[in-house]
């Protein structure tokens, strides 16, 4: 059994609600990097660099320990969702969501900072909206105020009463961890969850 410290590279709540599913201990430390995407690169690539980015970030001041690091892209078309931080932006993008399917890329990243060892991997969802109206834009939005996840809904909330269909790899990580892959990268530094 591996005793290193675990440590989650992310102040997002969400993220730490998940991690708290798996019932070890570990600690939370931010990242502190700038998350602005390259020019020419994908949501991916992007969602790739950034949790490897965010785990290197914090193994420097954690140089024993186990860091998770994970990062989420939205994708419409070719056009990339952030965050919409405020009300305006959130319905802006509902508006330009409903009817169509957004593709989301959770990278995870678990750095052993103790011999740098590194592993990735990309979680990908496909969610499918329904052509909900203005009215459900504005009632939903006043409701859950979900200000800080990329395409503005929340799937393990009211945002799944705007969903029509869900498709992925695992759900949590439609939620921002990979819980399934996590667990397998734990077990393959000998943290076993069971």
């Amino acid at each position: 059994m591996n005793y290193q410290s675990l440590i989650l590279a992310s102040t997002s709540v969400y993220r730490r609600e998940l991690l708290e599913r798996l019932k070890i201990p570990f600690q939370i430390a931010a990242p502190d990097i700038d998350e602005t995407s390259l020019p020419g690169e994908s949501a991916k690539q992007v969602a790739w660099r950034l949790s490897r980015e965010k785990a290197r970030a914090v193994a420097t001041h954690y140089p024993d320990a186990l860091i998770i690091g994970s990062d989420q892209v939205a994708l419409l078309g070719e056009e990339q969702l952030d965050k919409p931080l405020t009300h305006e932006n959130a319905v802006r993008q509902l508006r330009t969501m409903r009817g169509h399917s957004i593709t989301f890329y959770t990278a995870l990243t678990l750095l052993n900072a103790r011999n740098d060892e590194t592993q990735t991997e990309i979680a990908t969802n496909c969610v499918s909206f329904r052509n909900f109206s203005d009215d459900e834009i504005e009632s939903y939005l006043r409701k859950e105020q979900p200000y800080h996840c990329a395409g503005s809904a929340k799937s393990e909330g009211l945002g799944i009463a705007l969903i029509s269909r869900m498709e992925g790899d695992d759900p949590t990580a439609l939620i921002g961890l990979p819980l399934i892959q996590l667990v397998s990268m734990l077990k393959a530094q000998g943290v076993l969850i069971l």
